[in-house]
């Protein structure tokens, strides 16, 4: 009789366990999901603060366009400020979104390292943070980063340069390259760096390539601010000092359009671009018009497209989830450590464009019209 007792009062508290432990489990997703409900009605219409670099870059233009479009067609109020490549007033703009109640900051910083202490006034007033295209650096306070698979942007610049000399079709050379970094204070530069030299490396070393100047580390190519006018400079300088007689300049390894845009204008004053002397295979990236359009007049060889609209449509999307209480979708949480943590990521693909493909990738693609680029 007692066991028999004992058996059914541990029956019931065992069902009185379970029935608790269901009923907590039931309580604790009606507590997240109206914790995702308040967060999404607290956020609706909420400003959004987005700092872009420049407006001096076409694609920085296209990005601060394109993001605060998207964030517009969801409701969001947008502050967008450009800060003409200038750290005090990057962080000056920073500060005042957050004084003005941003609920979020969409950031593509100058220099990836000097907005510290900004970061960390937006962490103290529950800010989230998306790093934006570039990696901001050695803070915590940066939630998720979306930009593209800059490493691959790199192998693609090297890649297209070795098929406009010829290695691909199995030409030996030896032929002269000369190499240009970007800015050193922006983390996607040594991506594109180690990307492109993870390549040419091996031809280096077995000789089918030769870099007369002797410039082969990335703090002697590295162009900071990413500036067409030292670009020229230092393209002419080479020339001067190691081009004379004979030699020539068969192709130049170029992270960025802007410097290209300066480094053939080097070449054109030393006699390139003619019919005796073309101009070298001149590499690229961000698909800018100018570019584009020297492309197709057969005087830069090739430019790597990063399709910024795809760039904003993935960071608004981002954005949205975040302000909504959810977590956004990524696809890389191991390469992007930023010195202080492996900042979660949305890596978008390049692809690169040359003249035989443009009319497919740039005019198919509605990134131009073909008016545009005549």
């Amino acid at each position: 009789m007692h066991m028999r007792l004992g058996r059914i009062g541990g029956v019931v508290s065992a069902i009185a366990l379970a029935a608790t432990m269901t009923a907590c489990g039931s309580s604790t997703k009606t507590v997240d999901a109206e914790a995702s409900t308040s967060a999404a009605a607290g956020n609706a219409g909420a400003l959004i603060g987005v700092t872009m670099p420049t407006k001096s870059s076409e694609r920085w233009i296209h990005d601060g366009d394109n993001v605060k479009e998207q964030l517009e067609k969801l409701g969001y109020k947008v502050d967008l400020q450009y800060a003409e490549n200038d750290i005090p007033t990057q962080a000056n703009q920073i500060e005042n979104q957050i004084t003005k109640g941003a609920k979020l900051l969409i950031i593509a910083s100058i220099d990836g390292t000097a907005i510290t202490s900004q970061l960390q006034q937006a962490a103290d007033a529950k800010i989230p943070v998306i790093a934006y295209d570039r990696l901001i650096r050695n803070s915590p306070n940066v939630d998720y980063y979306a930009t593209f698979d800059n490493f691959k942007v790199g192998v693609q610049q090297a890649t297209s340069l070795l098929k406009g000399l010829g290695v691909e079709d199995g030409k030996k050379g030896p032929f002269n390259v000369e190499l240009f970094g970007g800015s050193p204070d922006d983390n996607n530069a040594t991506f594109f760096w180690e990307g492109a030299m993870s390549v040419l490396k091996p031809k280096i070393d077995d000789g089918t390539l030769k870099v007369p100047s002797g410039q082969t580390d990335f703090k002697t190519a590295a162009i900071l601010r990413w500036d067409p006018a030292t670009a020229q400079k230092r393209m002419e300088d080479i020339l001067t000092k190691t081009y004379t007689g004979s030699t020539k300049v068969n192709g130049v390894l170029s992270p960025y359009d802007g410097l290209s845009i300066g480094i053939l204008s080097a070449l054109k004053s030393s006699g390139y671009g003619t019919s005796g002397q073309p101009y070298p295979t001149v590499t690229g990236q961000d698909a800018e018009l100018a570019s584009v359009k020297s492309i197709i007049a057969d005087e830069q060889y090739s430019t790597i497209f990063k399709d910024t609209r795809k760039l904003a449509e993935q960071t608004v999307k981002m954005a949205d989830a975040v302000l909504k209480g959810g977590k956004p979708e990524v696809n890389n949480t191991k390469d992007y450590d930023n010195g202080n943590k492996v900042v979660p990521s949305y890596l978008l693909d390049p692809v690169i464009v040359d003249k035989s493909n443009y009319k497919e990738v740039i005019v198919g693609g509605n990134y131009y019209t073909e008016d545009q680029l005549k």
